[in-house]
């Protein structure tokens, strides 16, 4: 740990670009000789005044700072020397020397990891094969990796959460801002089934310039990268093309010809940069051989299935009033009957869960308070039990019971 603060102050150094971070760093060995280097080395490697104006100042109260902020709020820092550091971004010429975390980070370096990355305008098109690709992936045992933008990346996360799978989302800013702010509901179940990781330090806004600079962190912590609809000139095509530079694999979903939307991921294609990807089985196939220990065959969903666990996902319409009371008997009526085998499979916080909601409609912070189970296992849970098609969202992140079992006649 003696290190880290010498990793904070560096990374803190104004002017300061990842691959020439990541340059310091191994011409000095550590961060700390790269903090008691003289000027002099500096002027050598011909920085900008800038920069070496900034290394010059030996403050360590920003680092510091960072330190409580990241104490107060909970998150983890996992810096470029530790053990945890995925080793696919260390192979990068610009890796980020310290990472920002809250949730679980996850092996990487063992994970069939898939970036989702596509257009924030995108069509009902782009988002229907986003959510459709990613809930495959999941339920085959990929990890899928994404942004928190609306479009492809929110569809992409939702996808795969609905299909029970370790999902992550990298940001452009802080960890603790979520980013756009309607996708807090997102933000959290995110952080309850993986991570969210950022190379910024606690409070640091999304400001536009530094989504490109995030996109080498998505495409690096991949196998591959899946490009799902992108216009012409769009910050998706540089993703792909960071990851064909990383050696990943990339990989388009066609589009109409005349589709303004499909005209990044056409050309894609028909370059030959990106494998056409019609379904996840597309992707799959290429990484059967590299993590057959992952992949796993999963219950075959039909048509009419997928659409009813997309929509699940997909944010709520307009709000509406909660609905009055209803007599049991007509409540359960409304309800599908679902096997008692199925729940006796549940965990027994699931299960506690599910009959807390049979009841009455609750959003995640009534249920902590009703059952004491702490508020990250009762995210995961709901997760879950949506994903199982047991539970349904409602307006107002409140859930409910969208099923019944023969012991709650």
């Amino acid at each position: 740990m003696a290190t880290l603060p010498y990793l904070l102050w560096l990374t803190g150094r104004e002017g300061l670009r990842p691959e020439t971070a990541a340059a310091l760093l191994r011409r000095f060995g550590t961060a700390e000789a790269v903090y008691f280097a003289d000027e002099k080395e500096f002027e050598l490697l011909q920085l900008p005044g800038r920069l070496c104006r900034s290394l010059a100042d030996k403050s360590l109260a920003g680092a510091e700072h960072i330190l409580a902020d990241c104490d107060r709020l909970g998150i983890f820092l996992v810096t470029c020397q530790d053990a945890a550091y995925p080793e696919r971004l260390r192979q990068l010429h610009d890796y980020p020397l310290v990472l920002y975390g809250k949730g679980k980070l996850p092996r990487f370096d063992e994970e069939l990891a898939i970036a989702m990355v596509g257009s924030r305008d995108c069509t009902p098109y782009g988002v229907n094969m986003a959510g459709r690709l990613s809930l495959e992936l999941a339920r085959s045992g990929a990890l899928v990796i994404s942004g928190l933008a609306q479009g492809v990346d929110a569809a992409s996360l939702k996808g795969a959460l609905q299909g029970g799978g370790t999902v992550v989302s990298v940001l452009a800013g802080g960890v603790d801002v979520p980013y756009p702010p309607q996708n807090r509901g997102l933000y959290e179940d995110v952080m309850a089934a993986g991570c969210v990781l950022s190379e910024n330090p606690p409070g640091t806004a999304s400001e536009g310039w530094r989504f490109p600079i995030r996109n080498r962190i998505l495409s690096g912590l991949s196998v591959g990268v899946v490009a799902v609809e992108a216009a012409e000139h769009s910050g998706t095509l540089i993703t792909a093309r960071r990851a064909l530079d990383q050696n990943r694999e990339v990989f388009a979903v066609p589009g109409p010809a005349d589709a303004p939307m499909s005209a990044g991921t056409n050309g894609l294609i028909a370059r030959g940069e990106a494998k056409l990807t019609r379904s996840a089985q597309d992707i799959l196939v290429e990484f059967s051989g590299r993590f057959p220990h992952k992949l796993r065959q999963a219950p075959h969903l039909t048509p009419g299935e997928q659409r009813e666990r997309l929509a699940a996902a997909r944010p709520a319409g307009p709000a509406r009033p909660a609905p009055g009371p209803k007599p049991e008997e007509e409540r359960e009526d409304a309800l599908p009957l679902r096997p008692r085998s199925e729940l006796e499979q549940m965990g027994d916080e699931q299960r506690q869960i599910f009959f807390l909601l049979s009841d009455k409609a609750l959003v995640p912070d009534e249920i902590v308070g009703r059952t004491e189970i702490p508020a990250r296992r009762v995210n995961t849970a709901l997760t879950l039990l949506q994903a199982g098609g047991y539970l349904t969202e409602l307006p107002g992140r409140r859930f409910t019971a969208a099923v019944r079992f023969p012991e709650t006649q």
